[in-house]
């Protein structure tokens, strides 16, 4: 799990989730799993935990990756100390947290996530990355009815 200063936001895996020790720590209020692969988290009264499960390519919802984002980007907004897993903390965590902080900050969110990803492990899904992109450019795409 790291910070990426100065803004209140941790990359993380899924194993970062389960450390209310290290969590409490850092002064983490919020943590947004994204992983699709792993079982929800059982964490703390006193953490928020939002869930969106998200597969580390294009395969996913166009809707359900603008409200991962908008989610972490309402976070950020507000101060709250926010945590970003997935299960390695390499694809899925660094595009949606790149893409958030890229709202809030108006930075480009190529710019955001070189910030992110800067001296750490990545194994980005380029697929996963462009539809985070659109994701960004549309407002609202249905969720299908089927």
């Amino acid at each position: 799990m790291r910070q990426v200063s100065p803004h209140l936001l941790w990359i993380g895996h899924s194993g970062d989730r389960s450390d209310p020790r290290r969590l409490h720590a850092a002064g983490i209020s919020a943590i947004v799993d994204v992983a699709i692969d792993e079982a929800p988290a059982s964490v703390g009264r006193e953490l928020v935990y939002c869930r969106f499960p998200l597969m580390d390519g294009p395969a996913n919802h166009r809707w359900m990756v603008r409200v991962a984002i908008d989610c972490v980007a309402s976070l950020l907004r507000t101060r709250t100390p926010v945590l970003v897993c997935c299960s390695g903390g390499m694809s899925r965590s660094p595009c949606i947290a790149a893409a958030a902080l890229a709202m809030v900050t108006g930075e480009s969110p190529n710019d955001a996530l070189r910030m992110i990803v800067a001296g750490a492990p990545c194994d980005l899904s380029g697929g996963l990355w462009e539809l985070v992109q659109s994701a960004m450019a549309h407002r609202w795409d249905p969720p299908d009815q089927g």
